[in-house]
């Protein structure tokens, strides 16, 4: 595995662990949710059913723009505060699809 991928899934990961401490807040834990159903359905567009860990960290290089783009598109409320925690909490999920995804 490339040290770029290695990188971005220590990115993902440390975004997914400050997402599920976000989530334990109930007033946050809806919005967040939206925010991150909304991220995820545009990374199953953008990068589909069948894809490998260097394909959805290639995807990662540019996704701060798009996913600021989703977040705002779809008034997810208080999403400029947690953009990078959604968007590394959405990555680590759905890395785990990867072909050649490993623990």
């Amino acid at each position: 595995m490339s040290a770029d991928v290695d990188s971005a899934r220590l990115e993902w990961e440390g975004g997914y662990r400050d997402f599920s401490t976000a989530m334990r807040d109930p007033a946050a834990a809806d919005a967040l949710g939206r925010q991150l159903r909304a991220v995820t359905d545009e990374l199953r567009r953008r990068v589909g059913g069948t894809f490998t860990l260097g394909e959805l960290a290639g995807e990662y290089a540019a996704a701060e723009r798009w996913v600021r783009d989703v977040l705002a598109e779809q008034a997810a409320p208080g999403w400029p505060r947690t953009l990078s925690l959604v968007e590394g909490a959405a990555f680590h999920l759905y890395s785990r699809g990867a072909v050649d995804f490993t623990p």
